[in-house]
């Protein structure tokens, strides 16, 4: 894209106006199809500070951002759209009325606009193409397989139905981890009100009587001055590395990846993730691919929706397999991303021509681990969540009551 400076004239009056375009001629044709007057000049410049400042405030107030749309208001339009597209209602009617319905403002801002492209003659698939980071690549291709096969109303409900198991399975997570950090959350606060409202007045006791105070003692003492002196600019410089730290994330290729993949050795967290990645890869590739998208375009759009960086670039291995004429089971093996026995389950239903029914298999197969390990992810935390209570109570209570033993000692108590 290019700016043009075209100066024109109305009557006796000279005026100019810059144009946004890809070439010159395309300026022309806009200048002309507006109807300004007679122009005399055009000529290319930078972009004017007036024109780039107009766009950053359109940008800003726009309701449309660089992140996902909100999922539960998204899957229930994409229902209400499908079942008025199966009812015989034009495409155009059904999304507006799901603009309508919805009260998610990004959402509705997205069906508006391409409620506008569909009217003026672009094809869903293309008016969709624009918002591949709001909608996800996998509504894209979704949609797409429908008006290739004629069958639109039942890919939209069928892409509503994979939505909806994946956020099925967040609540899950969400629901499982709740009762561990209430418990953290609930330590932390109880450990800092100690902290600043008992270990002082005990402080005081203990500088009157000129004890000699233990380590636990001091420790306390120690965490109490850092936090009273200290607090705001540790709160401040955590904030601040945090928000550091997603910057470089959001920016940086090499950090993100990085990341991603310290997260995968985390306990329980490495595990959760990498049985949740792949349980989702392995059911929208096999949707896919059983719906009659191209291998290639259900492995990518299969690829697309797994979150963690790190698995992402891994699987897409599996993509380069099959366009260097390789079997997908070399893929799934060089991936590193499936254990030998899924491997050898794929290698078995490719090369017995029963490939989807051993795909179902092994999504029922993470699909369980998954759940499993959510059920007991409050059991597995417990070991940790009870030691740390216990070092908690155990360094207050030497903290607080070896120096008034050594007092009472001292006194002949």
């Amino acid at each position: 894209m290019g700016y043009y400076r075209i100066d024109y004239r109305i009557g006796r009056e000279r005026k100019s106006v810059v144009v946004e375009a890809e070439s010159k001629i395309d300026a022309i044709r806009q200048f002309r199809n507006e109807a300004k007057g007679v122009m005399l000049s055009i000529r290319e410049v930078s972009r004017p500070l007036s024109l780039g400042f107009r766009k950053w405030m359109e940008k800003l107030r726009s309701p449309i951002r660089n992140r996902r749309v909100a999922q539960e208001p998204f899957i229930a339009s994409l229902r209400q759209i499908a079942v008025m597209l199966d009812a015989g209602i034009p495409i155009n009617q059904a999304i507006e009325e799901a603009a309508r319905s919805t009260e998610e403002e990004m959402l509705k801002a997205i069906l508006v606009n391409i409620l506008k492209d569909v009217e003026s003659g672009v094809s869903l698939g293309e008016a969709l193409a624009p918002y591949r980071v709001q909608l996800g690549s996998l509504t894209l291709s979704m949609i797409r397989l429908g008006e290739q096969s004629g069958t639109l109303a039942e890919s939209i409900a069928k892409l509503a139905d994979i939505l909806e198991q994946i956020l099925e399975n967040r609540r899950q997570l969400i629901r499982a981890t709740r009762y561990p950090l209430f418990t953290v959350v609930a330590m932390i606060l109880a450990f800092t009100v100690v902290i600043l409202m008992v270990v002082p007045q005990f402080q005081e006791l203990f500088a009157e009587n000129g004890a000699e105070l233990p380590y636990p003692t001091q420790f306390l003492i120690w965490v109490e001055h850092a936090i009273v002196t200290f607090g705001p600019w540790i709160l401040a410089g955590a904030v601040l590395l945090t928000a550091w730290f997603s910057w470089l994330y959001n920016r940086y290729e090499e950090v993100r990846l990085a990341a991603d993949r310290v997260l995968l050795k985390i306990y329980i967290v490495g595990k959760v993730t990498r049985y949740a990645m792949v349980g989702r890869f392995i059911y929208i590739f096999n949707v896919l691919m059983h719906a009659g998208i191209p291998i290639t375009d259900a492995l990518d759009a299969a690829t697309g929706v797994v979150d963690n960086r790190y698995m992402r670039e891994r699987l897409a291995s599996i993509r380069r397999a099959i366009e260097e004429g390789r079997p997908l089971y070399d893929g799934f093996e060089e991936s590193g991303m499936f254990k030998p026995m899924i491997v050898q389950m794929v290698k078995a239903g490719e090369q017995g021509g029963a490939l989807s029914k051993m795909l179902e298999k092994i999504t029922r197969y993470y699909q369980n681990r998954y759940q499993n390990l959510v059920d007991n992810v409050s059991t597995m935390i417990e070991p940790i969540l009870i030691a740390s209570i216990a070092g908690f109570v155990l360094v207050l209570a030497l903290g607080i009551f070896l120096p008034m033993w050594s007092m009472a000692e001292a006194m002949g108590m």
